[in-house]
């Protein structure tokens, strides 16, 4: 079993699955991809709808990422670039502020900001300097409190926390409370700060296609939903059974493997509405921040403000909502329109899509930046990978699908081949 024509599969093509292919492939192997959906990308995936490209979710990428630098080619996906800053709407008035040292336009808007004390404005600096100075390894060893305490600890002042943090991460992180790991608000601020949030010309999907792109001894079976994995055997939903000598779960495995049923993940949701207006209240690459408490709207910004390959006949606006809500699609619609209007003064929206996203991201604790290979292993033939294993981001996903390649390859290598789970 030492040879390069053991049968492998990965179970799910979003991007910890095509990095998983990806790293066999580099080692000699031919894998088979069995993705449930109509196409790749997982959660990170586009859809073409009345001439423009959207995204399934907002979601940007960060160009600091050190495992997206090493698996994606920024440069053929054309990035177009976010300034470092945030427009921030309250009581139907808005201030811009960002990141002077980076963009110079934002000196003079974040100096006369009234975002936050000029005591704040000092912390800032000093979390900089702080996180600039500190390895990422460094910080998943910390102590871990919520984001919240992170940032009361650190003396910053309500307002800001209201005007700013609150909004801005509660996007990141998808939930409105900031309770998410102080790890990976120090990992999250550490990475916007190294480097630039961007998005493709092409749309977040153009990421996955990137990837998927690059293989080329992968099979890929799409529309292929998976029932269950047993000893060296995949059941898929329609009764057809694959045998694998080896089987990667790069999605939730929980459903699918009888010993992890009560092992099931927990997610966050979000919901993202696109919009068609008739003109951009935000004029620059720049995300919008709703500050208000009471309001739904988390945070919106004009995909049409940076270059873009498909083009509607006016200006394309996303619309991002975290908190939990219990309207349906008509009214979410209707109270989505009445805040852009009376915080935003939006008057012409016209609703293209709604995504509810059931799961966003993994809801985790003890998050982690790295697993070893042999942490991805599950028994001797099945290895598991995803973002959920670590923490939730692009940057966990490439990880962990390289991982779990790497657990296949070293037990290959070594002939560990031990028949462990009961058919």
């Amino acid at each position: 079993m030492k040879n390069k024509s053991s049968i492998i599969h990965i179970i799910g093509a979003g991007i910890s699955g095509l990095i998983a292919a990806r790293v066999l492939e580099n080692y000699g192997y031919k894998p088979t991809i069995i993705e449930g959906s109509y196409s790749v990308g997982g959660r990170v995936k586009s859809d073409l709808v009345e001439g423009y490209t959207l995204d399934r979710g907002f979601q940007v990428l960060l160009t600091s990422y050190p495992a997206a630098k090493k698996y994606i080619n920024f440069e053929t996906l054309k990035l177009q670039k976010l300034l470092p800053g945030a427009v921030i709407f309250k009581k139907g008035k808005s201030q811009t502020i960002g990141d002077p040292l980076r963009s110079f336009s934002l000196l003079f808007p974040t100096l006369f900001s009234s975002i936050g004390t000029f005591s704040d404005k000092i912390k800032i600096l000093k979390l900089n300097i702080l996180l600039n100075k500190k390895r990422i390894d460094t910080i998943f060893k910390e102590d871990e409190k919520t984001t919240l305490q992170y940032l009361i600890d650190f003396g910053f002042s309500e307002a800001i926390i209201q005007l700013f943090f609150k909004p801005f991460f509660s996007g990141i992180f998808l939930e409105p409370n900031l309770d998410t790991s102080s790890r990976m608000f120090e990992f999250i601020y550490k990475m916007f700060g190294e480097g630039l949030a961007v998005l493709p010309k092409d749309g977040i999907q153009a990421i996955s296609n990137q990837l998927k792109d690059n293989l080329k001894n992968t099979k890929i079976l799409l529309n292929s939903k998976v029932e269950s994995v047993k000893n060296k055997l995949i059941i898929l939903k329609d009764g057809t059974e694959i045998e694998s000598d080896f089987t990667i779960i790069a999605t939730e495995a929980s459903p699918l493997v009888t010993n992890l049923k009560n092992q099931e993940n927990i997610w966050k949701t979000c919901d993202t509405l696109y919009f068609e207006t008739s003109k951009r209240i935000i004029s620059r690459p720049l995300i919008g921040l709703i500050s208000e408490e009471n309001s739904l709207i988390n945070n919106l910004f004009y995909h049409t403000s940076v270059k873009t390959t498909t083009k509607g006949d006016h200006e394309l606006l996303s619309v991002t909502v975290v908190k939990k809500h219990q309207l349906n699609e008509k009214d979410l619609i209707k109270k989505i329109r009445e805040e852009l209007l009376q915080l935003c003064n939006i008057s012409d929206a016209k609703f293209l899509k709604r995504y509810q996203i059931k799961k966003a991201l993994p809801k985790l604790s003890n998050l982690q930046y790295e697993i070893s290979s042999t942490e991805t292993k599950l028994t001797s033939s099945l290895f598991l990978a995803g973002d959920q294993l670590l923490n939730g981001s692009l940057n966990a996903a490439i990880i962990s699908g390289e991982r779990a390649a790497m657990g296949v390859i070293g037990t290959l290598q070594e002939g560990l081949i031990v028949d462990e789970l009961s058919s």
